[in-house]
C-alpha cells in the first residue's frame, strides 16, 4: 500500500490556510488528498476556515457563528499569512518571501465548502477530500445535515471522507450517508484510539503524529491517517510504519521524500 500525501488546509507552507489560493497550491504540488475544515456562519451557510474564531487568520474579531455569509465575505483572509520556514537557514529569505506573498495574497477571501467543491470540479481533481467536521468545540445545530446534503447533491470527480473529533457528529454523519468514510480524529489518548478501532462504523483513524511516531505503536487493523506531519525524518518514520495517509503542510516535500524512500 503506498502512503498518500494530504495537503493540511492546503498548502498552507505557502498560502494562506484554507483558501482557494491554498488549494490551488496544493494541486500544483500533486496531493493525492487535501484537508479542510467546515463551521456554520450564522445564516447557515458551510464555511471553510479552521478557528471558531475569525480572529487569527483575518483582519476582524468574532465566531464563525455570528457573522453571516455576506459579512464574512468582506474579510481579508490572507493579511496575516506567514510562510512557514522549511529550514533555519532559510528563515531570513523566507521572512523576505512571505512579505512578498503576503501582499499577492491579501484580500483573499474566506470561501464556502460549494465554492471550494466547484474549484476542485473545475480543476479536475481525482483525489480525495477529508472534511473535517469542526465541531469539538461548537456543535451547530444540523451542521451534519446541512454538509451532506451538499455533498450527496453533487456528482464529484473526486472521493470524499468525514473527520472529526466528536463522536457523535461522525455517528449522525453515518446516519445520513451508511457509506461513506468516516474518520475518528484522536490525540495520544489510547481511550479514544480504542473507542475508534472497536465502533464499526469508524472506517479510519486520524491520530496526532505523536501517537503513531511512539515506540509503543503498533499497525492497527484500521487505515491510520497521520496529521500534521512535517518534519524529513518524521515523513520518513511514518512511511516505514505503512501508514494510510501522511497530513502534512508541505505536500511536495512529502511527494519528494516518499519517491525517494521508494527507491
Amino acid at each position: 500500500m503506498e502512503t498518500k500525501i494530504f495537503a493540511h488546509r492546503g498548502a498552507r507552507w505557502c498560502r494562506p490556510e484554507n483558501t482557494l489560493a491554498s488549494f490551488q497550491q496544493a494541486l500544483r504540488e500533486k496531493a493525492d488528498g487535501i484537508e479542510l475544515d467546515v463551521h456554520l456562519s450564522k445564516d447557515n451557510e458551510l464555511i471553510v476556515i479552521h478557528d471558531e474564531t475569525v480572529n487569527r487568520t483575518t483582519n476582524a474579531k468574532g465566531f464563525v457563528h455570528d457573522l453571516t455569509l455576506s459579512q464574512l465575505k468582506t474579510l481579508d483572509a490572507g493579511c496575516n499569512f506567514k510562510l512557514q520556514a522549511s529550514s533555519p537557514l532559510l528563515t531570513f529569505i523566507q521572512r523576505f518571501r512571505s512579505l512578498l506573498i503576503k501582499k499577492v495574497y491579501t484580500h483573499e477571501k474566506i470561501p464556502t465548502l460549494g465554492e471550494v467543491l466547484d474549484f476542485l470540479e473545475a480543476n479536475n481533481f481525482t483525489g480525495c477530500l477529508n472534511i473535517e467536521v469542526k465541531t469539538d468545540h461548537i456543535h451547530y445545530p444540523d451542521i451534519e445535515t446541512i454538509l451532506s446534503e451538499e455533498m450527496v447533491q453533487r456528482e464529484l470527480s473526486f472521493t470524499y471522507l468525514y473527520s472529526s473529533f466528536n463522536f457523535r457528529s461522525l455517528e449522525l454523519l453515518h446516519e445520513l450517508e451508511p457509506t461513506v468514510d468516516l474518520a475518528y480524529l484522536t490525540y495520544n489518548n489510547q481511550n479514544e484510539i480504542e473507542r475508534g478501532l472497536e465502533a464499526d462504523f469508524i472506517t479510519a483513524l486520524h491520530p496526532k503524529k505523536s501517537y503513531a511516531l511512539s515506540k509503543h505503536f503498533e499497525p492497527s487493523r484500521k487505515p491510520l491517517r497521520v496529521w500534521t506531519v512535517n518534519a524529513e525524518r518524521d515523513i520518513k518514520k511514518l512511511l516505514t510504519k505503512n501508514v494510510a495517509a501522511i497530513i502534512t503542510d508541505y505536500p511536495e516535500k512529502a511527494r519528494r521524500i516518499r519517491k525517494q524512500c521508494q527507491k
